[in-house]
């Protein structure tokens, strides 16, 4: 028997597996998935009782649609190789696809849940889209019925719209590039939208619109973008991220674009709640000009001197009504005073006369001249009558009779 060397061992069992094992199919599990900075990608396919390594060389790893995970379950098309220099055969894959599940399909789901945990889906974050733009870009197939679509809609719902178009791809393994370069452009020059569709296709044909790069395009844009891709069955990445999803590219058109006939019966609605509005100022503005004309005129100079006037006339008024009721009223008493003077007159004369006749029989009745009795005199002292008790030793007094006065002096007081 002839003794081999060990490169020459690996090389015979080489060429057996490889002439043995030049394609096979090979479903199992997903293990130690390792992309190597060289683009290369190394993994472990095993099932429940054994495994096998494999690698995926970079120019068939770049056409994957899918990234390839821990525990995912795969059906590998490849070749048994083996790695001279350690004696280790391996899978050399020239493609993968999930069990059960189609690449791409696995793929969308895959990028979008990706995405989606990035926040490239939140609502709160999304740009608004002007209600009249003025300009806008139409990124998309020149030659597509997509395009021709949204220019109908254009054309019959405002004419006044400019729009640039951008002729990109729109499907292929080229399409994604294009798609980003004019995303890229676009977003540089101030539209006021950019619309990035197509129609309708299988999943193959609208699958630029679910690469990551033109979702990383549009989400980073500062301009509002609508994606209108395919049918309104069809969703794609790029509708997620986008501001504004339309089902259709000519309904993308009808959702951004207002309809020049609705827009002249607004501005009809308008005018006439401006006119009704104007005219409600114009009577609020009168209302408060009378307003405060009437404060003006209560407080001005001439309405102060107008009502000093009045005033003096009520007064004057209820003055001389004052003065005729009590003219009236002197009249009456006057009139009564009348009749009752000659009577009240006659009684006090009367009474008068009583008195006099009075006092004349006192003076008679008290005039010395008048006394008959002898040895009586008045007893006066400045010209006024005293009591005789009332004088003093040594005071002067004077004692008259109806004839003669005497002057005298007390010489003399004795009680008796």
């Amino acid at each position: 028997m002839q003794t081999l060397s060990v490169s020459s061992l690996n090389e015979q069992i080489k060429a057996v597996l490889e002439s043995t094992f030049a394609r096979v199919l090979v479903e199992g599990e997903l293990s130690r998935v390792t992309i190597h900075n060289s683009g290369h990608i190394y993994f472990t396919l095993k099932d429940a009782s054994s495994s096998i390594k494999a690698v995926m060389f970079k120019g068939n790893a770049s056409k994957l649609k899918f990234e390839l995970q821990e525990g995912l379950k795969v059906i590998l098309d490849g070749a048994i190789t083996l790695y001279k220099p350690r004696g280790e055969y391996q899978i050399n894959c020239f493609s993968i696809q999930p069990s059960g599940h189609g690449a791409l399909a696995l793929a969308y789901e895959q990028l979008k849940n990706k995405l989606a945990s990035q926040g490239y889906f939140d609502t709160t974050i999304k740009k608004s889209l002007p209600k009249f733009p003025k300009k806008i870009a139409l990124i998309t197939s020149a030659t597509g019925a997509a395009l021709q679509d949204m220019l109908r809609v254009a054309q019959n719902r405002y004419r006044v719209l400019e729009i640039d178009i951008y002729d990109v791809l729109v499907q292929g393994e080229n399409a994604a590039p294009a798609i980003l370069k004019a995303l890229s452009l676009a977003d540089t020059k101030r539209y006021d939208i950019i619309v990035v569709g197509r129609g309708g296709g299988s999943i193959e044909d609208l699958w630029a619109f679910n690469e990551e790069s033109v979702a990383d395009a549009i989400f980073k844009a500062k301009t509002p973008i609508v994606s209108a891709v395919g049918h309104e069955i069809d969703w794609v990445i790029s509708d997620f991220v986008a501001d504004l999803r339309a089902p259709t590219p000519s309904a993308a058109m009808e959702m951004i674009l207002p309809d020049t006939n609705e827009l002249y019966q607004y501005i009809d609605s308008v005018e006439l709640q401006y006119i009704q509005l104007l005219k409600q100022k114009v009577y609020n503005s009168k209302q408060e000009l009378t307003h405060l004309m009437n404060l003006y005129s209560g407080h001005s100079i001439e309405k102060k001197i107008s009502q000093k006037i009045e005033d003096v006339k009520q007064l004057q008024t209820s003055y001389n009504q004052t003065i005729s009721f009590k003219m009236q009223s002197f009249s009456k008493e006057i009139e009564s005073i009348k009749t009752r003077f000659p009577h009240v007159i006659y009684s006090r004369i009367n009474i008068a006369q009583n008195q006099v006749t009075t006092m004349q029989k006192m003076l008679e009745s008290n005039n010395p001249k008048l006394k008959s009795k002898k040895g009586f005199v008045q007893i006066s002292k400045d010209a006024k009558v005293i009591d005789i008790a009332s004088l003093e030793v040594d005071e002067l007094f004077d004692l008259m009779s109806d004839r003669v006065m005497v002057s005298a002096k007390v010489l003399e007081k004795r009680d008796i």
